[in-house]
């Protein structure tokens, strides 16, 4: 039986996912950092103020149950520090140290350099395309239901 278009199309975003993951691990290891670590520095690096963690968790490709672990393995490194929110005693602010805004600028151009061996053969309306597709997969995929039959765990 041959494949359905839809399970093609989904088994080459899992493929492609994968094969990105392990090139980032090759990327960032060296330098002490795994992909979610780059991320986080990344997302926080564009914000003046800092962050909060649930600001973070909503913008990173993290699961939110990780969040706290990789801020605190990132407080330990010296790249994040917490600082109390102004406004809501109940949560804090992230932000980069001077160690993690030194490692974000030397990451970011490795980083940009793998980006564009990837993309340089694709056009920027093909690039527009593809992300405008793949976000509709991210809304179908975290709208999904499982079929009746299926056990739960």
């Amino acid at each position: 039986m041959k494949p359905k278009p839809g399970y093609e199309l989904v088994s080459a975003v899992m493929a492609t996912a994968d094969a990105f993951l392990r090139e980032n691990q090759r990327l960032f290891r060296p330098h002490g950092l795994t992909g979610a670590q780059y991320n986080l520095l990344n997302v926080v690096a564009e914000s003046k103020e800092g962050l909060s963690q649930r600001a973070l968790g909503d913008r990173l490709v993290v699961d939110r149950s990780n969040i706290t672990g990789l801020i605190d393995r990132m407080e330990t490194a010296g790249w994040v520090r917490r600082r109390n929110h102004p406004v809501d005693r109940r949560s804090y602010l992230v932000e980069l140290t001077p160690a993690g805004r030194k490692l974000w600028r030397e990451m970011t151009p490795r980083y940009l350099a793998v980006v564009s061996q990837v993309t340089d053969r694709l056009s920027g309306k093909r690039m527009r395309e593809m992300v405008g597709i793949l976000q509709q997969l991210e809304a179908a995929a975290g709208a999904w239901k499982l079929p009746a039959d299926s056990t739960q765990s």
